[in-house]
């Protein structure tokens, strides 16, 4: 045989009995098979095989399953980010003509696709009050194909009575999907609440160091996997296993993380909330915040967001000038990883409530947060 051809001959030289504790990295577009006969382009590769790179290599498929298993679900597809897995949902339960609802306090590129894109494609998506509960069902409609649920809401915090919001649809025969990223699929359940299907930005919390984008779109039963699976075909929702393998190393991490991330962000919510400038401090584990009942009814600890309210007297401009000076506090719109964020939404959409620019939400990291707690004090002070 021509050296040439040596060098292209795929089969593996060395011993392949190596076992160790992680997942190797399985990098691949090209899936070779026994014979012509068994030549399939399957998305289905969970059940029938490995057909082609676009639909995972083994390192996505093991984040797939993780993912399946830590949630209760039926299966998981893993999407390039959060964003991507809220398009998946969208595509998959709606079409021209559709009618959704999503409430106001989403997340924004979610109303912003709702907005754009669905909008241009005939498919109207109106927004609702997240804390409706099982009145939502005043808002259906002959052609309502899906409700979204966000709990806690985005930088509001609004804990949503799911367990209501999904009764009233599935007795019209309506899909729930719920973002569940701030519970990390963990400290919310949503199976076990009937919710069809539950996305996660796995950059957030199971990626944990704020260095990779990946999502998860979690169907409740095969139903909703064969709908989601049609479409996640069709738009080529290809991953790095690179990246599913950095969110494979930061699962392995996660519950450690979660329990650290409670304590230290409820000791920093609790200091603001008893400080002469703050008005109000929005963490689902505080009376203060909307839905608390329902936080404390349905969910089995709390994460490192949460989001504050400057009194009256602090204007806009101080806003900006507390966040320009803190030290350890980065300002970032990201959130769930190591590093403590802070960022103001002067501009925040909320029917009938007008923050003023004096809104700030939080994100806690593994510093200490004493240190942190100071950080705030001075740039309060200052």
């Amino acid at each position: 045989m021509d050296w040439r051809t040596k060098l292209l001959d795929p089969t593996p030289q060395a011993r392949n009995d190596f076992t160790a504790l992680t997942t190797p990295v399985y990098r691949g577009s090209t899936v070779v098979f026994d014979s012509q006969e068994k030549v399939s382009d399957d998305w289905q590769q969970a059940e029938n095989g490995y057909s082609y790179g676009l639909y995972g290599t083994p390192t996505t498929l093991e984040l797939a399953t993780r993912i399946a298993t830590i949630e209760g679900a039926h299966r998981t597809f893993i999407v390039p980010g959060g964003q991507a897995a809220i398009a998946l949902v969208y595509m998959a339960f709606c079409k021209a003509g559709s009618h959704a609802l999503v409430p106001f306090s989403a997340y924004g590129p979610n109303r912003e696709m709702a907005e754009g894109i669905l909008r241009d494609f005939g498919v109207e998506v109106e927004a609702y009050d997240p804390l409706i509960g099982g009145d939502i069902s005043a808002l259906f409609r002959d052609n309502t194909t899906l409700i979204w649920c966000e709990s806690p809401g985005s930088v509001t915090m609004e804990v949503q009575d799911v367990p209501a919001i999904v009764a009233a649809a599935h007795s019209r025969g309506v899909s729930v999907a719920l973002d569940n990223t701030y519970a990390a699929g963990v400290l919310f359940d949503a199976f076990a609440h009937d919710v069809d299907v539950s996305i996660q930005a796995l950059t957030k919390y199971v990626g944990g160091h704020s260095d990779l984008l990946l999502g998860s779109v979690s169907s409740r039963d095969a139903r909703a996997y064969k709908a989601l699976g049609s479409v996640y075909r069709q738009l080529g929702l290809a991953v790095s296993p690179d990246d599913c393998s950095l969110a494979l190393r930061g699962l392995q991490t996660l519950a450690v993380r979660l329990e650290h991330l409670e304590k230290s962000t409820l000791k920093v919510a609790h200091w603001l909330a008893g400080h002469k400038s703050i008005a109000k401090v929005f963490h689902p584990a505080l009376p203060s915040c909307p839905g608390h009942a329902q936080w404390q009814r349905d969910f089995k600890g709390s994460a490192s967001i949460f989001s504050f309210l400057f009194t009256h007297e602090v204007t806009p401009q101080q806003v900006v000038a507390f966040l320009n000076a803190l030290a350890i506090f980065k300002i970032g719109l990201s959130w769930g990883g190591v590093t403590s964020l802070a960022v103001v939404y002067p501009d925040l959409d909320r029917p009938g409530q007008d923050f003023g620019g004096r809104l700030v939400r939080l994100n806690i990291g593994l510093e200490s947060p004493d240190d942190l707690i100071a950080d705030l004090e001075q740039a309060i002070s200052g």
